[in-house]
């Protein structure tokens, strides 16, 4: 009777932990209170990031590569002034004029306010906190790449969770409401005047050091939003489509969408195969359409992100 017990009570085990994996694989979506938690959790983590960065790498390197930081490296080389002060004195003004000006963008959205201003706030406050750090290098060079690469990273965690941490962003929002200028001209426009002014302050050297750090900035945060999954998509016209067709299923498998195309110059009908395949099958891809097909005309261009059955889901 006990070894039946035993077994029956180890049977039960097993299968307890294997439900527990399975609702590990299979995750719940997070409710929306847990979401709204997670979000504010990336808000400060990114936050916290590119102040740290800011204190470790571009303040004591001089490299002011634009935003309300450049701006309070500024000041801080020639006035004195704490950078978290400057960077107070900037942002909540701005975020202020923010909502009375941009309406819809900040008052429309309650909770996109609240992450803004978290943001706003939290970012000078951990560079108050970690001003006494000492600095990862004393090389410019290096402190504009790195700067670059640690300011990108947190600021992409922030955008991620759909949030900002203010600053020259709502001068750029404001400034391009009201002059008819677009998002990205605005911002470049404001950065530019920053990097300019550091020429006067630093010299032209470290402002050259600080478009490294920009430029290392926009390319990092390009790279967190979109991530390492860079895929290839295949555009092919053949007359030999069904064929084609069922190679990719079989031989690549991957999914193929048929589209209705009609020739520039004969105007007749003609079907159109689109392919999304992984960096690392677009070899067999082209060989399994060359051995149907070789003179298939095949078009293969770069999908920055691919969402759906097969690729990333989120």
């Amino acid at each position: 009777m006990a070894c039946v017990l035993c077994t029956y009570c180890f049977r039960k085990k097993v299968i307890i932990v294997l439900k527990s994996k399975q609702r590990k694989r299979n995750k719940e979506p997070l409710t929306p209170l847990q979401q709204i938690v997670f979000e504010f959790a990336h808000v400060l983590v990114g936050a916290a990031l590119v102040a740290i960065t800011f204190n470790i790498f571009l303040l004591p390197n001089q490299i002011a590569s634009g935003g309300v930081a450049g701006i309070s490296t500024l000041f801080y080389n020639t006035l004195g002034f704490e950078p978290a002060y400057t960077q107070w004195a900037f942002n909540i003004p701005l975020f202020v004029a923010g909502i009375i000006l941009l309406g819809g963008s900040l008052r429309g959205s309650v909770l996109y306010g609240s992450k803004t201003l978290a943001g706003t706030l939290f970012l000078p406050f951990i560079v108050y906190l970690t001003r006494g750090m000492e600095p990862a290098t004393a090389d410019p060079l290096l402190a504009a790449i790195f700067g670059g690469v640690g300011v990108g990273l947190g600021l992409g965690i922030v955008f991620r969770s759909n949030s900002s941490t203010g600053g020259t962003d709502l001068a750029a929002q404001i400034i391009g409401k009201y002059s008819g200028l677009s998002l990205g001209a605005c911002i470049f426009i404001i950065d530019g005047l920053v990097v300019v002014s550091s020429a006067f302050v630093f010299g032209f050297e470290f402002a050259l050091y600080a478009l490294i750090g920009l430029f290392t900035t926009g390319k990092t945060i390009d790279l967190v939003q979109i991530g390492f999954g860079y895929s290839k998509m295949a555009i092919i016209i053949s007359d030999n489509q069904e064929e084609i067709k069922q190679g990719l299923l079989t031989t690549v498998d991957r999914g193929v969408t048929k589209l209705i195309g009609y020739g520039g110059y004969t105007n007749h009908e003609r079907p159109v195969l689109m392919c999304v395949v992984g960096r690392n099958e677009i070899a067999k891809l082209k060989k399994t359409i060359k051995t149907i097909d070789p003179t298939a005309f095949v078009i293969v261009t770069s999908a920055s992100e691919v969402l759906g059955e097969g690729f990333n889901k989120k």
